[in-house]
């Protein structure tokens, strides 16, 4: 996810770079060019700095990004005769995720403080180039790709819909569809949108919370809006948006020190981490897991994980599946020893059971998908919770198979069904465990009351989308189908 972010930020810098060479844009390549190197510069080894004061981790990618984002929206004019404000606005940027981060946890948007501080410190505000009509088209192919690979549609249109809005009616009432159509095009509003507010540190986890957030931003957006004399900027409109996310969100960042893993199957392992501090979650929600490591390949050092563990287990646990040639992550993670740290962040997801005990509800699990299931039965099991519940479990052999104990346990206990398939048609299966796919008619078998039920799918997302469309023909009401995909599934 962050290096599909850093990419698309190149490729807008890139475009930049194109345009000023056929002298589209107003500044010179070289401006731009020892702007951008100048930022990156002093955002490299600030971070670092930092990280050394603070014996914190560090993360490159985040370091690149923020750069990226710097070059992007303070002014490359006459870089040399600016470099005290280029060095300040690198500088404020990293101190924030260090400083201004209780909890080990940044609370504002590092690029979006920087530029609000050095604004008012020493009187030279971003002027947010990117915002004009030549780069708009690139702006919009870059900040698409983030949006869809992260899935914050919502949070996009939200924010759009609320600052189109604010900007109607606090600007003048003759020239509202001029003033819209500069909003789009010759502002920085798609590039705040997409790339900005959709930073995953300072976004709430929680698809409500994420609405009104993007609500709130959008309104605040508005040039005209202003409290005195102070004016709204996107900086300041981000700064307040950031504070309302963190007050709604979760406070803490986890160093998490491996106890031990044991192997589920010939691909599977469960780690068993010991916080440093108590994680507070429901089952069913998942973390971003960073693992600095040597020899990081393109997909960088980050990964997203649903809990395998129940709020009532002291340690957190992960299912990890490994496929041949992994990632370097992958295979950083799969070597590390038994008192290795790893660092956990960003709580999140809705992919969580109702409030009704009495709902009769789906489990859909395909392959790894397995693991939030085992987060909510674990969870029901250790608080004797009965719920009317069909768990569908699904694996291509039968040695695939995890978790089972648990599911059993909860089958004689609180009165789980749960059904397993095997797609290998040459499997030899034992007497519990069925061969084929997870069908329609499958589904009315085991759970004649379909229509009555919530479904949960969690898998791979072709998986998800079959079964989503499946559901669909089925009758099955669009509202009663939560999904378990998120940015990175592995």
């Amino acid at each position: 996810m962050y290096r599909v972010t850093l990419y698309s930020l190149i490729f807008i810098w890139l475009a930049a770079l194109v345009l000023s060479i056929f002298n589209v844009l107003y500044f010179a390549p070289a401006d731009l060019i020892i702007s951008a190197a100048f930022i990156l510069a002093v955002c490299v080894f600030s971070d670092l700095v930092f990280a050394f004061v603070f014996e914190a981790p560090t993360n490159i990618d985040s370091v690149y990004i923020t750069a990226a984002i710097l070059a992007l929206i303070i002014s490359p004019v006459n870089p040399l005769g600016n470099l005290a404000f280029l060095a300040w606005a690198g500088i404020l940027a990293m101190a924030s995720k260090y400083i201004i981060a209780p909890y080990k946890k940044h609370i504002f948007n590092p690029a979006a403080i920087a530029v609000a501080l050095t604004a008012a410190a020493i009187s030279q505000p971003a002027n947010w180039w990117i915002g004009n009509l030549y780069m708009a088209p690139f702006v919009l192919i870059a900040g698409l790709l983030v949006v869809r690979k992260i899935k914050r549609f919502d949070l996009v249109f939200t924010f759009f819909i609320a600052a189109l809005v604010s900007i109607s009616l606090t600007g003048p009432a003759k020239n509202i569809p001029t003033s819209l159509y500069r909003a789009v095009i010759s502002s920085p509003l798609m590039f705040f949108s997409f790339i900005m507010l959709t930073e995953p540190m300072t976004t709430p986890p929680r698809k409500r919370m994420r609405i009104v957030y993007g609500a709130l931003t959008g309104l605040l957006f508005a040039p005209s809006i202003h409290i005195g004399p102070i004016y709204s900027t996107p900086e300041l409109a981000l700064l307040l948006g950031n504070l309302f996310s963190y007050s709604v969100g979760p406070k803490k960042k986890f160093i998490l020190a491996l106890l031990k893993k044991r192997e589920l199957s010939p691909d599977i392992f469960e780690f068993s981490f010991k916080p440093d501090s108590k994680a507070v979650f429901t089952p069913g929600q998942y973390m971003e897991w960073t693992l600095g490591h040597k020899g990081e390949d393109s997909r960088g050092i980050r990964r997203f994980f649903t809990l395998a563990s129940s709020p009532t287990e002291k340690e957190i646990k992960l299912g990890v599946k490994f496929y041949p040639e992994p990632s370097s992550f992958k295979r950083s993670f799969a070597s590390m020893g038994e008192g290795k740290t790893i660092v956990a962040s960003q709580l999140a997801g809705d992919f969580t059971m109702p409030a009704d005990r009495k709902q009769k509800l789906v489990f859909i699990g395909g392959g790894i998908g397995i693991t939030p299931f085992r987060s909510m039965i674990k969870y029901l099991l250790d608080t004797n919770e009965p719920r009317p519940i069909v768990l569908f479990y699904s694996n291509k052999f039968a040695r695939d198979i995890v978790y089972k104990d648990v599911f059993d346990q909860a089958e004689e206990k609180i009165g789980l069904k749960t059904v397993y398939l095997v797609t290998d048609k040459d499997s030899v299966l034992p007497n519990w465990c069925y061969t084929g796919r997870i069908n329609e008619s499958m589904i009315i078998k085991e759970a004649p009351d379909y229509r009555e039920r919530i479904f949960y799918l969690s898998g791979p997302r072709g998986m998800v989308l079959t079964f989503e469309e499946l559901l669909k023909k089925m009758g099955v009401r669009r509202k009663q189908i939560k999904t378990d995909y998120f940015p990175g599934f592995a």
